[in-house]
Order: C-alpha cells, then sequence, then structure tokens
C-alpha cells in the first residue's frame, strides 16, 4: 500500500467527527492534527504541561495549533506532586500515561469531542513502550496503527508537505535510569545541558543522559559535536553542571522508525522487546487453532509468550510484513 493511501485510510477515520487529541507537537501528533483539520467536523489539541519537557515545548505546541487553525487547551499537571511517577519504577511511561490520558479524556468529553486519539504509529508496537496499554484501556483512537503507517512513514509525508514540527518532545524524566528517583534538580540539570548543545551546534534531537556522575550525550548528528573545540566546550559545560565524566554515544539517535522482519521462504520471526500477555490477547482475536501456557497458534501465525512471532505460508515479503502489522494491533503485552 502507498502512502498516499495510508494516509487517505486516516482521513477517512477522521472525516467528519468531533477529534480530539493529545497533542505534543512531535510529528505524530503533528501531522494527526494536520489531517483532522482538513477533514473533521472539528478538532481539539490538548497539550499536557508536566513541568518535565523540553524547553520550548509550550510555545511550539501553540504556534502549530495557530497555524492549522485548531482549538488548543493546555492543561497543566505537576508531575512532581506524584510520589509514584517520582520513584521512577520500570512501570514510569505506564504511570505518565495515565496521568496525562486521564486528563485528555476528561477536557475531550468536557468539551463535547467524544473521538479521542493519538499519535501513536505502528512502528511504536515493535518498541518497549508500556504507555500503550493505557491507550488500549481508555479506548482511544489509533488512526496510524489502524493505517499502518511507521515513523520514517511519517516523517517522510511532513517532509514532502512542508509541515513543520518539532523533533524535541520526549520527557526529560526519559533521561534518568529507572529505579532511580526523578528529581527537579536533576532534570534542571539535563534541561540547562540539552539547551546548551542545542544552541552551539545545528542538532535538532539532543539528550542527555544522566547517569550520576556520568552524562551520556546523544544527538541526531554526530560530526556536529565531534570537533576538538566543539565537544571540550560541551566537556566542560556539562562539567560545570556536576558531571564528573562526559561520554558520547557514537550511535546516531535516528527517529526514522520502521519495521523489518526476517523473511525467507515463507516464512518469517520477529523478537519482541517484552513478552505478552497470553490470556489478554486471546480476547482481540477470533479464530485460536491452538493454544497453551507459552503460545497461541493462528491460521499463519504463532504468538509465542516470550514476545517471539512467527509466521509460515506467506509468500512474499510484503504478505508477511502485511500480517506481522495486523497481529501487532492486536496483541497485549505484559509491562
Amino acid at each position: 500500500m502507498s502512502l498516499e493511501d495510508k494516509i487517505n485510510n486516516v482521513k477517512n477515520i477522521l472525516k467528519d467527527k468531533k477529534v480530539a487529541i493529545g497533542f505534543s507537537g512531535g510529528a505524530d501528533s503533528t501531522l494527526i492534527t494536520y489531517l483532522s483539520s482538513k477533514v473533521a467536523k472539528d478538532t481539539l489539541a490538548i497539550t499536557v504541561d508536566n513541568h518535565l519537557m523540553p524547553t520550548g515545548f509550550i510555545e511550539n505546541a501553540k504556534n502549530a495549533c495557530e497555524t492549522f487553525g485548531v482549538k488548543h487547551e493546555i492543561i497543566d499537571i505537576n508531575f512532581y506532586e506524584d510520589e509514584e511517577f517520582l520513584s521512577n519504577s520500570s512501570k514510569r511511561c505506564f504511570t505518565c500515561r495515565n496521568l496525562m490520558y486521564s486528563t485528555i479524556e476528561k477536557v475531550a468529553h468536557e468539551n463535547g469531542f467524544d473521538f479521542i486519539c493519538d499519535g501513536n504509529n505502528i512502528s511504536d508496537l515493535v518498541a518497549d513502550r508500556p504507555g500503550i496499554l493505557i491507550t488500549y484501556g481508555k479506548k482511544f483512537k489509533t488512526p496510524f496503527i489502524a493505517a499502518k503507517l511507521t515513523s520514517k512513514d511519517i516523517h517522510e509525508y511532513l517532509d514532502k508537505h512542508d509541515i513543520a514540527y518539532s523533533r524535541s518532545t520526549t520527557c526529560l524524566a526519559t533521561r534518568i535510569p529507572t529505579n532511580t528517583p526523578t528529581t527537579n534538580e536533576k532534570i534542571k540539570r539535563i534541561s540547562c545541558c540539552e539547551d546548551y548543545i542545542y544552541d552551539n551546534t545545528d542538532c535538532e534531537i539532543v539528550k542527555v543522559r544522566d547517569l550520576g556522575e556520568i552524562g551520556i550525550v546523544e544527538v541526531d548528528k554526530i560530526k556536529e559535536v565531534l570537533s576538538e573545540d566543539k565537544f571540550k566546550q560541551i566537556n566542560d559545560e556539562l562539567k560545570c553542571q556536576g558531571f564528573d565524566k562526559v561520554v558520547l554515544n557514537l550511535s546516531q539517535i535516528d527517529d526514522n522508525e520502521y519495521i523489518s522482519i526476517d523473511y525467507d521462504n515463507g516464512s518469517f520471526s520477529y523478537q519482541l522487546p517484552f513478552t505478552i500477555n497470553l490470556e489478554n490477547t486471546k480476547k482481540q482475536l477470533t479464530e485460536i487453532n491452538y493454544e497453551s501456557s507459552e503460545k497461541i497458534k493462528l491460521d499463519k501465525i504463532t504468538i509465542y509468550e516470550s514476545g517471539l512471532i512467527k509466521g509460515h505460508d506467506l509468500e512474499t515479503y510484503d504478505i508477511a510484513l502485511d500480517a506481522f502489522m495486523e497481529i501487532l494491533q492486536k496483541l497485549r503485552r505484559n509491562i
């Protein structure tokens, strides 16, 4: 299916509805808000300010909504008042999304919007992002998943149509290792360090991982920080912010996520980075050929509790990939 066909599928999902969208101003929420502004009966973008986002986050969201001519609500939720979130357990993204989506749901209903969606795309389903369970639990719509759009597809469409979006919309708390408490002091240090790198390079994505004494710098343009003078400046600034050692991750950040599978002679396999809750997954399926505590067998797909997905008797790579994307939407993971 072509990119335009996928986009048209999204438009058909949104057409003539009163659409409320969880809006960050990033690529996914920007595209779904843009498309909604063209075909929906009415559009409401809802942005949550949790006090943990990159500099300029709210201003960028405001500007985008003004450009698209859509209603925009900004909701303040101080995550520093939530002890469960601050504990920073492995469930932090689940906790975060629950806090945000509960508020988005409330605001949407108060304003008379009954079709609530987010920008999750199909490539999000192969990453370790447990917050998707909140999306399912609250029955938010996911047009990009239904249309099988990947992050790469979304970026391609935005770039082709000159639709501006922010590439820096991830919560700064994600820079802190799980099971290490999140504090205001840590977030301020991370924010200052990232802002310095943004201001002194042409990087569009910057993340500074806070490992206590060690700061790990990740960027989308490695060459921007590799010159001796530039790296010395960054090194000195981050040490002034309290890091004893500054490390550069040589793997460039690439947000063009897509899905590829190991395919050979009609069969494929894919190992997901999480385990599958087979009981909850069964509720999404219609015809099951065999089930046990370890796996569910369908006609041409086998789902393993371990997160392994296998397919067989699929004539081409494209048919196999489509079958895999179809089953991804029905999986329910463990946290």
